[in-house]
């Protein structure tokens, strides 16, 4: 029986990995078994640079504070190796850049297990598809230029109707 300095500690965690979970936008839980150190750095720098919090977590203390972030439906996925992306500020962040990670993987041993987006719940295929989803800002940029030549081929066409109906000087 654990004593009881070890238990408060565990608690202790259990909360705080609750609170990251309710205070995310998403998350992806990975297996990351047998990806090098060289290639786990440079993950976690992509990771971290995005503003994504990237940590390996015991199985028992994920399903509790899952459970208690209202995301127990994630709890079937932790067997083996756990480590978990979270953001609190980008919807597809975790999945793109841990799905692109997993697709480049040639030892195809890091897997996507699954995620979640605003509470919604996706299996390891369900964020491989997140991970197509382009960046907000991207999505962004992209509905402005669409715009951009409609307002520029109206405005042409509005001066041309006024200067034909302007007299000429």
């Amino acid at each position: 029986m654990p004593s009881e300095k070890i238990l408060l500690q565990k608690q202790e965690r259990v909360n705080e990995l609750t609170e990251m979970l309710k205070g995310a936008v998403s998350g992806v839980l990975v297996d990351y078994r047998g990806i090098t150190v060289e290639q786990d750095t440079k993950l976690r720098k992509e990771l971290r640079e995005a503003g994504i919090t990237y940590f390996v977590e015991k199985n028992s203390m994920l399903r509790f504070a899952l459970k208690n972030a209202g995301l127990d439906g994630l709890s079937n996925v932790l067997e083996g190796t756990t480590a978990i992306a979270i953001s609190s500020a980008d919807q597809t962040a975790p999945a793109r850049i841990l799905g692109k990670f997993a697709e480049n993987d040639k030892s195809e041993r890091f897997k996507l297990k699954a995620g979640f987006v605003e509470g919604e719940i996706y299996d390891a295929k369900g964020v491989m598809a997140l991970s197509k989803i382009p960046s907000k800002e991207v999505l962004l940029s992209q509905l402005v230029g669409s715009l951009k030549g409609p307002m520029q081929k109206l405005a042409a066409v509005l001066k041309a109707v006024a200067e034909k109906d302007s007299p000429a000087a």
